[in-house]
Formats: structure tokens, C-alpha cells, sequence
């Protein structure tokens, strides 16, 4: 599992260790993308995410159905403190 740039912070930290308990991932990296949105409207309403997460708990899911349960694994974005968050979640054959 690794980072990247922009992946530290207590709201990266959160997202990582809430699909790390639900989904035990093979890869997980998390960015912070805030500083990119900067002076969005949305930039008010908390931060922009990126999620790459590698889990065999995506095999035999779509992509709808993977997304679905990322969401449910971190529950409210909103109290995190997350406004957007873009995924690339694939079962780690796919990688």
C-alpha cells in the first residue's frame, strides 16, 4: 500500500483506514486533490479526493456495484469532510 502526493492528512488518513478495515485492498492510495479545486464553489464544502483501490471484493461486480461499495465502506462523505472523491477501483487481476 502506498500514498503519493497529497495523501497525508486526517481526512486522507480516515478514508484510508476505512477501506482498509472494509476491504482489505491490495493497493489503496489516496490524494488529496483540494489545493486543485481552489476556489470552487465546492472547495467550501470540504475536500476533492482521489481513490485508487485494488480489492478482490470487487470480483464479479460492475463498476456501479464497486463504487457503491466504497461509499457504504466510508459512509457519510459529508462528515469526513469530503465534497468529491473520484475512483479507480479495480480486483487486483485487473491491475
Amino acid at each position: 500500500m502506498t500514498g503519493g502526493p497529497g495523501s497525508h492528512g486526517p481526512v486522507a488518513d480516515e478514508i484510508r483506514r476505512r477501506l482498509q478495515a472494509a476491504l482489505s485492498p491490495t493497493l489503496l492510495e489516496v490524494q488529496d486533490d483540494s489545493h486543485l479545486h481552489a476556489g470552487h464553489a465546492g472547495a467550501r464544502e470540504g475536500g476533492h479526493y482521489t481513490v485508487r483501490l485494488r480489492s478482490a471484493r470487487f470480483t464479479g461486480l460492475g463498476r456501479v456495484a464497486r463504487h457503491r461499495l466504497v461509499y457504504d465502506s466510508l459512509g457519510s462523505l459529508q462528515a469526513l469532510g469530503v465534497h468529491a472523491l473520484a475512483l479507480d477501483t479495480r480486483t487486483p487481476e485487473e491491475a
